[in-house]
């Protein structure tokens, strides 16, 4: 089974901030395959379903970003369930996606937090932010609500990541790689 975790911190606000990118994306899979979220305890909210046939199950730790690991922990893993994580990754540039089938946390936070608990063989869907403007603080630029302009290119990217975490249950990391690691190349007219 495939256990898809999307990053982010819990509350209303940080809902629709960038660093909730992991949440929004397993939300966007959870509403096209109508797998209903609850609370498994208040540190996770977990759902089982099917995604293409393929029994899945989705999960947000509600800790915050820092203690993901410590919240999935407490998930009961069989030794033949596969984790991918969702998250926002500032040194992609906004709306670039990176499938990746392991690797190191890059600085993330909740990436090390989960590798802590689980290693670092697992999948992920990097979702670029892309970096602040020059002089802004990182950690308040992933944390500042997104404006109402924001929230409707990132739905875009939300939308494709999605893509992208029902390829990897289809098709396979490496499939996925192939399709959704191309950088985007504008029309031209």
């Amino acid at each position: 089974m495939w256990i898809i975790v999307g990053l982010g911190n819990p509350g209303t606000a940080y809902a629709q901030t960038r660093h909730n990118i992991g949440f929004m994306v397993v939300e966007t899979v959870a509403r096209r395959w109508r797998i209903a979220l609850h609370s498994e305890n208040p540190a996770l909210w977990v759902g089982d379903g099917y995604l293409a046939d393929r029994p899945v199950r989705l999960a947000e730790p509600r800790t915050f970003m820092n203690r993901s690991g410590e919240a999935l922990a407490r998930l009961a893993l069989d030794a033949d369930d596969a984790l991918l994580v969702v998250y926002d990754d500032l040194d992609l540039p906004a709306g670039q996606l990176r499938v990746r089938r392991r690797g190191g946390s890059a600085g993330h936070r909740g990436v090390a937090s989960i590798a802590t608990h689980f290693g670092d063989e697992f999948a992920r869907v990097r979702v670029g932010i892309g970096r602040p403007p020059n002089g802004h603080d990182p950690a308040e630029f992933v944390l500042t609500p997104l404006s109402a302009s924001e929230l409707a290119e990132i739905s875009l990217t939300v939308e494709r990541a999605g893509d992208a975490v029902e390829c990897v249950v289809r098709e396979g990391a490496d499939a996925a790689m192939g399709r959704f690691n191309r950088r985007e190349i504008p029309d031209i007219v």
